[in-house]
């Protein structure tokens, strides 16, 4: 199989020395994003106070993130974590008697029901969808989402098999009940195209650290302009507030925008990894990125079933998902073995997960897969 991403594999150290195909868990660290931290250090050892560089490049990533996903730069908020953007949304939507339902379904990632089932006001009224072997369908969208529904919440790629979810269909169920689309990207944003608009996707949030090769401590939350006032974020702060109001702390006014959802100073230090990986991801296109990894991601399969592996993969689908999950009674002890053989992978309950991303290879996939069924 041709690699067209030959010459970015120069870009990220690690391949040197290890095959990465633990990019859903924590993408490689480029050359870029590992200078882009140095200017961080440096630009505050040489002046000592650098806020000015620091909110020029918060800027740009929201900028870039912006583009990424088909937004405008002030329907994003720039936070701390995927969890935090969960809790603001959830602590700022309206509770309204009889629309007060949400919808999420058992395969999405535990913090969902976490943050959910502490809001005493919407607790009483979720629907948790059961999944069927690992998977949702259009059909249980229907039968879970009422009138009664305020929010639905998707994942746009499983977390443990790669089920990816079709986020259109599920907007246009949920707008028909009057219900907000709210979408976890965080295994899909850097891999998968998004685009929000075309989509129906009101609310839409996703860190840097995986697919979009940064790095922990930032992640980034959509909320579309034609939604963001009627949320009136309980979890704010001065940056949160518009300019004329941030020193004023009798009288707040929220930010136009997602803005509104942002709080104190960042981690500035993440918000210069981000910014650099979103350049490069933006520079090669998610969309050629994604034509690559269906032919890799197919080739994943096959080879791995060649050599008698269970893969729980969903059969029969046309969209890519971002991972394949290889069944192992003790996933943890595989992933520290295929550790001491230079080989990064992520264990999730009893799976394996093998992510790889634009930068992986064909002959990469066959060594990984050779050494599981090694050991298996």
């Amino acid at each position: 199989m041709k690699h067209p991403f030959q010459s970015y594999r120069q870009l990220f150290p690690v391949l040197s020395s290890h095959i990465h195909l633990g990019s859903c868990s924590q993408g490689a660290v480029s050359r870029q994003v590992s200078a882009a931290i140095e200017e961080y250090h440096r630009s505050l050892l040489q002046y000592g106070h650098n806020s000015e560089l620091s909110m020029a490049r918060l800027e740009e990533a929201r900028a870039h993130f912006a583009k990424l996903i088909g937004a405008e730069p002030d329907e994003i908020a720039v936070l701390s974590s995927v969890s935090e953007a969960i809790a603001g949304v959830a602590t700022a939507l309206p509770y309204v008697p009889g629309k007060e339902g949400t919808v999420y379904a058992d395969t999405d990632f535990p913090t969902v029901g976490h943050i959910w089932q502490a809001q005493e006001l919407f607790r009483d009224h979720i629907r948790c969808i059961p999944s069927i072997e690992g998977e949702v369908t259009i059909e249980q969208y229907k039968e879970h989402i009422t009138e009664k529904t305020a929010l639905v919440i998707a994942s746009h790629v499983n977390y443990t098999n790669g089920f990816q979810q079709d986020l259109k269909s599920i907007a246009a169920i949920a707008h028909q009940n009057q219900a907000l689309l709210f979408v976890d990207a965080y295994q899909s944003a850097g891999m998968i195209p998004v685009d929000v608009k075309a989509m129906g996707i009101d609310i839409l949030v996703a860190g840097a650290r995986k697919y979009m090769l940064g790095i922990p401590g930032v992640a980034f939350l959509y909320v579309s302009k034609d939604r963001i006032d009627r949320f009136k974020p309980r979890l704010t702060g001065w940056l949160g507030q518009e300019p004329a109001s941030r020193f004023d702390i009798a009288h707040p006014v929220p930010a136009v925008g997602t803005r509104r959802f942002e709080s104190g100073l960042p981690s500035f230090i993440s918000i210069f990894a981000a910014n650099a990986a979103l350049k490069l991801l933006l520079e090669i296109g998610v969309t050629n990125i994604q034509a690559y990894m269906s032919e890799l991601l197919e080739f994943s399969i096959e080879y791995g079933r060649r050599k008698g592996l269970n893969i729980r993969m969903p059969d029969g689908k046309d969209a890519v998902p971002s991972l394949v999950a290889v069944e192992a009674a003790d996933a943890s002890a595989v992933e520290r073995h295929l550790k001491s053989q230079n080989i990064i992978v992520s264990a999730r309950k009893d799976v394996i997960r093998v992510a790889p991303h634009f930068y992986n290879t064909a002959e990469e996939i066959r060594r990984t897969m050779d050494e599981l069924a090694r050991i298996y």
